[in-house]
């Protein structure tokens, strides 16, 4: 028997014949035997080579990344623990065990697998290493924590963990969107360091660095409105003031210099300055609103947490009134009986009188 048999690893898959055995014979040298390859549809052989390596192979229904993560959990795991990684052979299947320390013993909900602790040479090229720098700070000054590499494709999370989230990326924007609903839902999430290696030779990326950026980076700001409002609203009113401060300095500038009266240019102006104080405020206000959600929200999880100590405290009460319930039951049964025998001695009594 296997010392991983409730964990499951999850492998999304597009077009991988190149990596994708070696990846899952990795993995079951490494103790695992559930092993899941969803595929989105390859053409060059990926769901055979998977299976033939004893693999379990499942063909998505939709396309993309993140909508086949999401229903590989939801319809097609059934243990508690999931490993997610990539099939390119880039993650080493060693780490696993630092994977899923953290799970197992309790301490974490999510676990992030830090590439950047030991990349190996050309694992990553240096516009990629600069995007994933500046979209990890971005990560942190919008949603306040440092999880070091959000883009991490390396995962492990409890599949209960996973359900709460309310994640609708399909592509590679999935990792992102993990990362901030595990903010969010102020789930515990560890990051271990791991090694990213380079991909094999003939192993083609699906990720392109620019287009799958800016999709990352709008999902960052997107989710910025339910999880840092004061964010999201507060720059939109600062770029909507700043602009509005330009025009009016324009306006002021072609006044006094050169006698022109733009009247238009200054309505607008106006505009723009009001609307971005009106987002300010609109940002502090719903800011003032989700952390009073949150404190409610900490009070209701914490008289939940409270209430087995309270009925187990209970309990004992309860057993002492059964128990004087009792006692008073047994008085009640002996005073009968003595009232019985004082009514049959005043009987007799009659009975001799008589």
């Amino acid at each position: 028997m296997s010392d991983f048999d409730d964990v499951c690893v999850l492998l999304p898959t597009m077009d991988e014949v190149e990596t994708v055995a070696r990846v899952v014979e990795d993995f079951r040298e490494a103790g695992l035997d559930e092993i899941l390859v969803i595929d989105g549809g390859s053409t060059d052989g990926t769901r055979a080579a998977a299976s033939e390596s004893g693999a379990r192979v499942v063909e998505q229904s939709g396309r993309g990344k993140g909508q086949a993560v999401r229903e590989a959990v939801r319809d097609h795991v059934d243990a508690p623990y999931v490993v997610m990684a990539d099939a390119d052979a880039t993650y080493d299947a060693a780490d696993v065990d630092a994977m899923l320390e953290p799970l197992l013993a309790g301490e974490a909900d999510h676990v992030i697998g830090n590439r950047f602790a030991d990349m190996r040479p050309g694992a990553m090229t240096r516009l990629n290493r600069i995007g994933n720098r500046l979209i990890n700070a971005a990560f942190r000054a919008i949603h306040g924590e440092r999880y070091r590499d959000i883009l991490s494709g390396y995962r492990a999370f409890t599949r209960e963990s996973f359900l709460r989230l309310h994640l609708t990326a399909d592509g590679f924007g999935i990792e992102t969107e993990m990362a901030v609903e595990c903010v969010k839902n102020r789930d515990r999430v560890a990051v271990v360091p791991i090694t990213y290696r380079e991909r094999p030779g003939g192993s083609a990326t699906n990720l392109h660095p620019i287009r799958d950026g800016g999709v990352i980076i709008i999902e960052l700001y997107r989710k910025a409105k339910t999880n840092n409002p004061l964010f999201y609203f507060g720059s939109l009113g600062a770029v909507s003031t700043g602009f509005g401060a330009m025009l009016t300095a324009y306006v002021l500038y072609r006044w006094f210099v050169h006698g022109e009266a733009h009247q238009i240019v200054a309505i607008g102006a106006v505009g723009a300055a009001i609307l971005g104080i009106q987002l300010l405020v609109f940002g502090v206000l719903a800011d003032m609103i989700l952390s009073l959600h949150r404190e409610q929200v900490t009070r209701y999880e914490r008289a939940l947490a409270e209430r087995p100590a309270a009925q187990s405290s209970d309990s004992p009460s309860t057993a002492d009134a059964e128990e004087t319930r009792g006692a008073v039951g047994d008085g009640g049964a002996d005073g009968d009986d003595e009232r019985g025998n004082d009514h049959s001695a005043d009987t007799a009594d009659d009975a001799s009188g008589k």
